[in-house]
């Protein structure tokens, strides 16, 4: 009976050790760097946005303030950071700027380029990208 105890406790022992390694997975928030990261990228995306004639266009009358702390939010609950996004869906944000697709898609380089001026490995911003494009019908032809 004391061989089976023993074995039952350092079987459930095991069993423990393997169920706290299965919880200390990195969200891709904190694989990007948490907050700090984030708001890196964030800020490089708004310079981006400032010098390009044609993103601007988009941005001209924005509350910038307001669109950085937004898009923070957005990003941080994307990549599964501990965030709630409170903004506007994003057909409300996008609606009447009828974006075109080549547009959309310059927008995405000049996120890329933020991310990469934020030193994110590739692997991160394609994680990342990821979890954007399901945004893409959201935001393009409103």
């Amino acid at each position: 009976m004391k061989k089976m105890t023993a074995r039952f406790i350092i079987v459930s022992f095991i069993f423990g050790l393997l169920a706290g390694c299965a919880n200390t997975q990195m969200s891709l928030y904190d694989e990007l760097g948490g907050k700090e990261t984030v708001g890196q990228i964030v800020d490089n995306f708004i310079h981006e946005i400032e010098y390009d004639q044609i993103m601007f266009a988009y941005f001209a009358e924005s509350d910038i303030e307001r669109f950085r702390e937004k898009l923070n939010e957005h990003l941080c609950f994307l990549a599964n950071g501990p965030c709630a996004y409170t903004g506007d869906t994003m057909e409300q944000v996008h609606a009447g700027m009828n974006i075109s697709e080549r547009d959309f898609n310059h927008g995405v380089d000049l996120f890329i380029a933020a991310m990469t001026k934020a030193k994110v490995p590739h692997p991160l911003q394609n994680k990342l990208l990821a979890k954007m494009v399901p945004t893409r019908k959201e935001i393009i032809y409103l």
